[in-house]
């Protein structure tokens, strides 16, 4: 028999990290290595000392909290997610993963359970990419996916760069990567509407889609409003708009699981009365198969080549991420699935629709999610919601398949027998 997690604890460690960053919508803002960050990494490394775990630091600013085993030459089974969030971001995105794998600790403690192979809880620095692109910055880095110098350099709109801010927060630590995980886990709230509409309680990921991030420059000319002519203008923000609505058809020609957005728009001299001479914008695209991917990457291409000759417009596009479509280990998946139908919770396998940390940790390490539902799908957003019951679920069906990994009596390659 398993121990029990502690939900109301579990419930009241998300609340209490909730108050760092309170926006006056409910929800939190706490970018990337901002002085919010770096109080919620605080509270996060004083909970797990209090714990009794050790804290390591990385280079780029991942923070592991680690809790022996009785073989501690055998490779860590991890779980965690992030911290930061969006500028309006909600209470449970990246935070629910990374209390779910504090409660974890704090329970096997109190059972007084020794795992054979030892245990961590990481946060990864960077998961939203909003404040410092790309997103995932610091699992990526740890996957050897990104190099460090190159992550230093990254600047934020204000121009600091991530290196100086990291050193500004205190969390510059010592090397990356090179340490084997013998199986990494991650709870999150789905993002998204299947689980609720379903009526399951658990999602079992068993991957995540790839996809594609572009930035895209427009350069026409500005021009007075008023005086110039319709069929002299070379006018950026209507070749934009050509380009959002063909985003926004491609995204729906791709079914299933296809999606394709504009999420910003910037647009240059933004005046009432002056013709844009210049529109900046971001595309991204989706799918979980990477030949659709592909196909879509080819149509937003020709998409941006069409506008440009019809409107006379230069047009540069630059991809900054390509992450391909990515399994996750059948084994971990499996050690999921059958801690959902232990504990009597209805489950079903998906795929990730949103990244994650662990899309990254999966090209090193074996590597499964788990979901549960948040309220009406939304995410990324101050309403963001979820039931104490539900991240109770997932927290328990965590430390079972973590347990599942960490207990084996013949260690291996990975944390399985």
């Amino acid at each position: 028999m398993h121990p029990k997690i502690n939900g109301d604890r579990l419930w009241g460690s998300l609340m209490t990290l909730a108050e760092v960053g309170a926006t006056t919508g409910g929800g939190v803002c706490r970018l990337a290595l901002s002085d919010e960050d770096r109080l919620a990494r605080d509270l996060f490394v004083r909970w797990c000392r209090e714990a009794g775990c050790s804290i390591r630091i990385d280079a780029v600013g991942n923070i592991f909290a680690r809790r022996t085993g009785c073989n501690n030459t055998r490779p860590p089974v991890m779980t965690g997610s992030h911290i930061d969030s969006q500028p309006n971001g909600g209470r449970f995105d990246g935070a629910y993963g990374v209390m779910a794998g504090l409660e974890v600790l704090r329970t096997l403690d109190e059972a007084d359970i020794v795992t054979d192979a030892p245990i961590e809880v990481v946060v990864w620095t960077n998961e939203e990419g909003t404040r410092f692109a790309p997103s995932m910055m610091g699992s990526m880095a740890f996957a050897g996916l990104l190099e460090v110098q190159q992550v230093y350099q990254i600047t934020d709109a204000q121009g600091h760069t991530f290196g100086a801010e990291l050193e500004r927060t205190g969390y510059r630590g010592e090397g990356l990567g090179g340490t084997p995980i013998g199986a990494y886990f991650e709870a999150h709230i789905e993002q998204g509407p299947v689980l609720e509409e379903a009526c399951k309680t658990i999602g079992v990921v068993i991957g995540g889609q790839g996809q594609c991030w572009y930035d895209l420059v427009l350069t026409g000319q500005d021009a007075h409003a008023g005086s110039t002519p319709m069929a002299r203008r070379r006018d950026a923000l209507v070749a934009a708009a050509q380009i959002i609505q063909t985003v926004n058809r491609i995204g729906s020609s791709f079914p299933p699981g296809g999606c394709a957005t504009v999420g910003h728009l910037s647009v240059h001299p933004n005046s009432r009365n002056v013709i844009p001479g210049c529109v900046q914008l971001s595309i991204e695209i989706r799918h979980p198969d990477d030949l659709k991917r592909k196909a879509m990457d080819m149509a937003v291409r020709a998409a941006v080549r069409e506008a440009a000759a019809t409107g006379r417009i230069e047009a540069a596009l630059t991809q900054v991420l390509d992450q391909p479509a990515t399994p996750f280990d059948a084994r971990c998946v499996a050690a999921v699935r059958e801690a959902a139908a232990s504990e009597g919770h209805s489950h079903m396998d998906m795929i990730s629709g949103a990244a994650h940390d662990a899309i990254a940790i999966a090209r090193i390490a074996p590597t499964a999610m788990i979901f549960v539902p948040c309220a009406g799908g939304i995410s990324h957003n101050e309403t963001e919601s979820a039931t104490p019951h539900d991240l109770a679920a997932g927290c328990q069906v965590l430390m079972q398949a973590m347990l599942a990994a960490s207990t084996a009596v013949t260690p291996g390659a990975d944390g399985f027998s």
